[in-house]
């Protein structure tokens, strides 16, 4: 067998090994046991929330001890393959296999990663606000490109994506935007990605094509469940309607629908305008802000998190996360992480995984998930 595959094998193995490990298999499988005999017991349903939990937590076990199970038989089947390719001096089936088992290394890595994500709130939806920086049209149109970024990715992932608020700019991009993605693991994920993103290109808006640095801002935070409960003193929050602008139709730009919540104690302001009922919009916008005071809480629980909180309140130089070159030369390059990738492009369409991935087990390994 090539030297190439069976460092291929040595590295699955590994990652299958971690994935017990952290898993912690028997105490895994107990639980797992104990989850599948609650879920047969016909008054769980009197509880329907007790109920859901139970059965989300019973389905995220079963799929990560599912996961393990699975790539040990692929990895079976594969190594029987290449061995067989060696024997017979299959060059091409050979080159099949190392793609095939190039692929199951990095599923099994991005299960290792998966299997990091145990925060208090890793599991839940997220709400990603998008920001430009100082710069006008360009840095506008920089926050838009973010902003289609993350819907591709979610997309990719087989996440929903609701459009929570979004201002147009003057000429081009946005303003601001607001989404809310919904699937499992999407805070875990989008975490890594809170921080000020760096765009360097010849400016579609410059007549003279020019070379322009733009900056915009990337704030993540959990959606919460009733269960957890956050106090919120009406008293200390200004709340301000206005006319929703943009796509909406009549109604919308008629009336004053969209609604503004500001938390004056710690200046957390979230709006919402998506929907035309001005009362639906202003539950969405409390929502949002017990998310929002939520998260703020578990940054005074993670020092990291909270250093990175403090780098995101200047949208400009030396705060950046992220820097994505398209002009002269093509690279985006973390800089927390070091990570790179030598086509913008596709990184522009959703393809931020690795980043992510580097981020989080950054994190996780300073002990700042």
């Amino acid at each position: 067998m090539r030297a190439e595959l069976e460092s291929l094998v040595e590295e699955i193995k590994q990652s299958m090994e971690l994935l017990r490990r952290r898993l912690d298999w028997d105490a895994a499988k107990r639980e797992l046991d104990e989850l599948n005999a609650r879920s047969e017991d016909p008054t769980l349903w009197d509880n329907p929330e007790e109920a859901q939990a139970l059965m989300q937590k019973r389905t995220s076990l079963e799929n990560q001890m599912n996961a393990v199970g699975n790539f040990e038989s692929e990895l079976e089947d594969l190594t029987a393959l290449a061995e067989m390719a060696t024997e017979e001096g299959d060059e091409e089936s050979l080159d099949e296999t190392q793609e095939l088992m190039t692929a199951l290394r990095d599923k099994a890595q991005n299960a290792e990663i998966e299997a990091l994500l145990s925060g208090e709130a890793d599991g839940n939806d997220c709400f990603v606000e998008i920001h430009p920086g100082a710069g006008g049209t360009e840095s506008n149109d920089w926050a838009s490109m973010l902003l289609r970024m993350y819907v591709r990715w979610a997309g990719q992932r087989g996440y929903k994506v609701d459009v929570i608020e979004q201002q147009p700019g003057d000429e081009a991009g946005i303003k601001s935007a607001t989404i809310q993605i919904k699937g499992h693991n999407a805070y875990g994920w989008m975490k890594t990605e809170s921080g000020v993103h760096r765009l360097v290109r010849i400016s579609p808006y410059d007549s003279n094509a020019r070379r322009h640095t733009s900056f915009a801002s990337v704030w993540v935070y959990p959606v919460i469940d009733d269960k957890i409960d956050i106090e919120i003193n009406e008293s200390e929050c200004r709340i301000d309607t206005f006319r929703a602008s943009g796509a909406g139709g009549q109604h919308v730009n008629t009336t004053d629908s969209a609604v503004r919540i500001t938390h004056i104690p710690t200046n957390i302001v979230v709006q919402c305008q998506n929907e035309r009922s001005q009362h639906k919009n202003r539950a969405t916008a409390w929502n949002m802000l017990r998310a929002r005071l939520y998260e703020l809480e578990l940054q005074k629980r993670e020092e990291a998190a909270s250093a990175e909180a403090a780098s995101k309140t200047d949208i400009g130089w030396g705060h950046q996360i992220r820097s994505y070159v398209l002009q002269p030369y093509q690279l985006v390059k973390d800089t927390r992480t070091q990570v790179e990738h030598q086509d913008p492009d596709a990184v522009l369409n959703g393809a931020v995984d690795g980043f992510m991935s580097a981020a989080l087990a950054q994190r996780v390994g300073g002990d700042a998930a």
